[in-house]
């Protein structure tokens, strides 16, 4: 029964897959997910990334994100890290880590030399099966973000995060308004209508 039943759930989302525009469209152009198109409709929308920008993306495989980062970033530096083991993308470096730990941060550090212009995140935790522990448990990773964010950007630096709306939303909010001047939220059509994330994107850094 129990087998039956998660089989109909697997057919059930290929065939969601298969009728997802974005997915045909990531496979007809070669990206490595249909998620690259979030960032696509992100920086057509806040253009913060530049040919010469230093970027760090966080939560990066399979590699969407860096496939389209690539294609802009020519004379700046790209590092992509997960605890995931990403495939090689020609211009971007790339760390198997979990960024919570604190020697990533390090590691972060010691590879760019310098503060970045910008930071993306499409990091997300393993589903539970639990909407509400798995919203706060991203919600939890977004803060984390936000807070790294605020000691290694430049002080017009850009951060853009994944998050969900849920129960810790505003906390979250709060702590992107303490950290810097400029808020905003948008959800590109890229994402799917019956998820809750959403993208925070955040400009110029507050004095501390």
């Amino acid at each position: 029964m129990k087998k039956s039943k998660k089989k109909k759930k697997s057919n059930s989302w290929k065939i969601k897959q298969h009728r997802d525009q974005f997915f045909k469209k990531s496979k007809t152009l070669g990206f490595r997910s249909r998620s690259a198109f979030k960032l696509i409709e992100l920086n057509n929308k806040y253009k913060f990334i530049k040919n010469n920008t230093k970027l760090l993306d966080i939560g990066a495989y399979p590699g969407g994100w860096a496939q389209v980062t690539s294609k802009i970033i020519r004379t700046g530096k790209i590092l992509s890290l997960d605890t995931k083991k990403m495939d090689k993308l020609k211009n971007v470096s790339f760390l198997q880590c979990d960024f919570l730990e604190q020697n990533t941060k390090e590691k972060i550090f010691n590879f760019f030399k310098d503060k970045l212009d910008v930071v993306i995140s499409d990091m997300a935790a393993n589903t539970t099966g639990n909407k509400s522990l798995d919203c706060i448990r991203t919600n939890h990773l977004c803060a984390e973000v936000i807070e790294f964010s605020s000691k290694i950007l430049k002080p017009n630096g850009v951060l853009v995060s994944k998050l969900f709306m849920g129960d810790d939303f505003l906390d979250v909010k709060k702590l992107a308004k303490s950290r810097f001047k400029k808020v905003e939220f948008f959800k590109p059509e890229a994402s799917r209508n019956e998820s809750k994330e959403t993208y925070l994107h955040c400009v110029t850094l507050r004095t501390l």
